[in-house]
């Protein structure tokens, strides 16, 4: 694999190259991203009596979210070409605040829907721009962690709003903490703007590689890399953030009637889940690798949802289910997404990027209208149930959709010695 040179005048001396400040600044990023991922079941559940609709709407409205954040995604293939990913992740991190702290002035839920999808839109750049970066600026026997880090560092802020996020809510209300947490998202986006640096040197490699039109070619071409793709589709079915933790919430709640403490309580431990496992995963997959990472979390999360689903009434099988969810659910994502690093060499590692989040956050969103579907159709009683019975076909479909991607043990990209 021929390493492309990065020693133009437009490149920042190495020097000015800091991965962790690039790291933690990106975690604080995504500790506010995933803030709105976990204040957003809880915001929905005041709208859907202050707004007076169903639970399908809400869940259309995040399918829909997230599908049109997966199109955008798309269109990182060409934008990082002619802009800066520090840019794109700033100015995109600022729409995303905006949006934020916009759906407190909603007068209904039309308004309230417009700023909730601009602010997702916003927010689009942060995992195939962000991961981008840090896999041009870590080398291959330290992504696993940095990208696993990457998505820990931001579970933190969904670790600190699931325990925080009923008492915050009563005190200052759904729309005080939609101010307080977009003004935290515009800071933030400010910061990025004023103090990461990057060399460059994907954006070079894709630029002598042809146009993005090519990379693209490449990539749908790489048969490693479609089977990626069919899996972070079948995976988005029991994705934990966006998914598990707002289906978990409904079918506590509103389908077994547990009581605010006790659900709060399980719903707070499934999302403190979130921050080590994908620390401990991504460890263990620069040692022993993705591929059977990857696996065992799709069939121990498959067994997760189906303890959740069989324990009924029953507390401690709950309990039983709900640390099953929180250990396997949440590290999938960033191992697949350390894996496509491995795979893509950085001619082509945008546009692979954006393909995997277009497919995985935008076709992948398509899951949750289809949630939404069935409880439309079925009812909350039968058809949130159904929901996890679903979701854990779709982890076994997903288990099966890796095995057929090959590995190069040791392969490296370029590397720069001085990160």
């Amino acid at each position: 694999m021929r390493a492309v040179q990065a020693d133009t005048p437009a490149s920042p001396p190495l020097d000015d190259i800091h991965p962790t400040r690039s790291l933690a600044l990106l975690s604080v990023a995504h500790a506010v991203n995933h803030a709105f991922a976990v204040l957003l079941p809880l915001i929905f559940l005041a709208i859907i009596d202050e707004f007076g609709v169903g639970v399908e709407a809400v869940a259309f409205l995040a399918a829909a979210g997230a599908f049109l954040s997966g199109l955008v995604q798309f269109s990182y293939a060409e934008l990082t070409r002619r802009v800066s990913r520090r840019r794109l992740l700033g100015i995109g991190g600022i729409l995303f605040g905006g949006g934020f702290a916009a759906q407190a002035i909603a007068l209904g839920f039309p308004t309230f829907a417009l700023a909730n999808i601009v602010a997702r839109i916003g927010s689009s750049p942060q995992h195939p721009v962000g991961n981008g970066l840090l896999a041009e600026q870590y080398p291959t026997t330290r992504r696993g962690f940095a990208i696993s880090a990457h998505i820990a560092g931001g579970n933190v802020g969904t670790v600190v709003v699931a325990v925080i996020g009923v008492p915050l809510l009563a005190w200052i209300g759904w729309r005080g903490a939609s101010i307080a947490f977009g003004a935290a998202a515009m800071l933030v986006a400010l910061l990025i703007l004023g103090l990461v640096r990057e060399h460059g040197t994907d954006r070079i490699a894709a630029v002598a590689g042809g146009s993005s039109r090519d990379a693209l070619r490449r990539v749908v071409g790489d048969r490693d890399l479609r089977w990626l793709f069919l899996t972070s589709v079948l995976g988005g079915g029991g994705r934990g953030l966006g998914v598990v933790n707002l289906f978990a919430l409904i079918y506590l709640t509103r389908v077994l009637g547990v009581d605010d403490a006790t659900s709060g309580l399980m719903y707070g431990a499934l999302i403190v889940f979130s921050v080590p496992m994908p620390l401990v995963a991504g460890w263990l997959s620069d040692r022993i690798g993705r591929k059977p990472l990857i696996i065992g979390a799709y069939l121990g999360g498959a067994l997760g949802f189906a303890v959740f689903l069989a324990a009924g009434s029953s507390l401690v099988w709950l309990w039983a289910g709900i640390a099953l969810m929180g250990l396997f659910s949440f590290a999938e994502s960033p191992q697949l997404q350390a894996l496509l690093a491995d795979i893509a060499p950085p001619a082509t590692r945008d546009a692979s990027y954006a393909v995997y989040f277009t497919m995985a956050f935008g076709v992948g969103s398509l899951w949750v209208a289809l949630y939404g579907v069935v409880i439309d159709t079925f009812g909350e009683a039968v058809g949130v149930p159904m929901v996890f019975g679903l979701m854990a076909v779709a982890f076994l479909g997903a288990a099966l959709s890796t095995l057929p991607i090959r590995v190069v043990q040791g392969e490296t990209v370029i590397e720069d010695a001085h990160v």
